[in-house]
């Protein structure tokens, strides 16, 4: 009846308390408990600041009501941390922090653009699963995608930011790393809100394999494989051509990917160069000591991956490289609304 409800409710609130003062005690949020408790219970702090007990003066619950709260709050804790908005100055404060450390170390921005890509692009538009909503990209699960390799270095870089600004969500803290390296490095504008809310449950993590590959053995099935990852998402063609543009910074490395060499010869410069090299440069395989099979410009210092020809030898995607490759600023805008689409998948109550 109404007074059993009452009691369960009763109950919830006074377990979501004990949990929220215990990540206080931890350091994980900041929270100042009332002076009093419902329901006439009290806790008590034993002697370790991260141990708590419950007194309880009279708690007329039955077992099954307090069973069915105490599985209703474990669960609920267990996925997520509190949604903890960050301050709008936290947040500038933490985007020019990122465009410094980019600016002292320039190669590092790619690979922050990858770390951003790769939180984001698991999404799943039908089971609504993925995307950069939860940042499990930090699990072991995840970050030991073999796509993954190499960005743990990038992630353990960002610990200290993490710490100085710790209202901010690794969700958050990873996309709007990619977003500063655009711009800082020379790229767009791209539109970033916050909000992500970090999920504490692996079993989040996505299988292996949503990420897309750079070689599926032939010309008709990497274009074929670049369509199914990306619609998968809700992308065109359009968009696919877009957001290789991406290509414009990095290199590929023999210890991450086994590919080896940048695409253009200015990789800490973002610009619509990648497709203008693209288009018009004579690109030939070549098969690397570690067999791994890549394409390389005249010269040999330049590379392309089999999933960047691809979109010369389809007619639909090698149009967008042509428009592209003649006009950045249409590049740029393209660039720019599909790369912050890209950073929302999976995300709600974003601002």
């Amino acid at each position: 009846g109404r007074e059993d409800c009452r009691k369960v409710a009763c109950f919830a609130m006074t377990l979501l308390r004990i949990i929220l003062v215990a990540m206080c005690a931890h350091g994980a949020i900041a929270f100042a408990p009332p002076a009093t408790l419902p329901c006439s219970v009290s806790l008590r702090a034993t002697q370790r600041p991260s141990a708590l007990s419950l007194r309880a003066e009279s708690l007329p619950f039955s077992r099954r009501a307090i069973l069915a709260a105490g599985i209703l709050g474990a669960a609920s804790f267990s996925k997520t941390l509190p949604a903890t908005a960050a301050a709008a100055s936290d947040i500038d404060a933490l985007r020019g922090e990122l465009a410094a450390l980019v600016k002292a170390d320039p190669d590092f921005g790619p690979t922050l653009v990858r770390l951003a890509w790769h939180s984001s692009g698991t999404y799943d538009k039908m089971s609504k699963t993925g995307g950069s909503g939860g940042a499990t990209i930090r699990f072991k699960e995840e970050f030991s995608h073999g796509a993954n390799a190499g960005l743990q270095k990038a992630q353990a870089r960002l610990e200290s930011l993490k710490s100085k600004f710790p209202a901010v969500s690794y969700a958050d803290l990873y996309t709007l790393a990619g977003v500063a390296a655009i711009e800082t490095l020379g790229g767009p504008k791209v539109t970033w809100r916050s909000g992500r809310v970090d999920s504490m449950d692996p079993a989040d993590v996505t299988p292996d394999g949503r990420l897309p590959d750079a070689d599926k053995g032939e010309s008709k099935k990497t274009r074929d494989h670049l369509r199914e990852i990306f619609g998968r998402m809700g992308f065109d063609d359009q968009a696919i051509v877009a957001l290789s543009g991406a290509h414009a910074l990095g290199r590929c490395h023999a210890d991450a990917s086994g590919y080896v060499g940048p695409w253009s010869p200015t990789p800490t410069l973002f610009t619509n160069t990648y497709f203008t090299l693209l288009a018009n440069l004579e690109w030939t395989p070549n098969t690397l000591p570690s067999g791994k099979f890549q394409y390389k410009d005249p010269s040999g210092k330049l590379m392309m991956l089999p999933s960047d020809i691809a979109l010369i030898e389809d007619p639909a995607f090698k149009t967008w490289v042509e428009i592209y490759a003649k006009d950045e600023k249409r590049f740029f805008a393209d660039f720019s609304k599909y790369f912050s689409a890209l950073l929302e998948l999976g995300t709600k109550n974003l601002a």
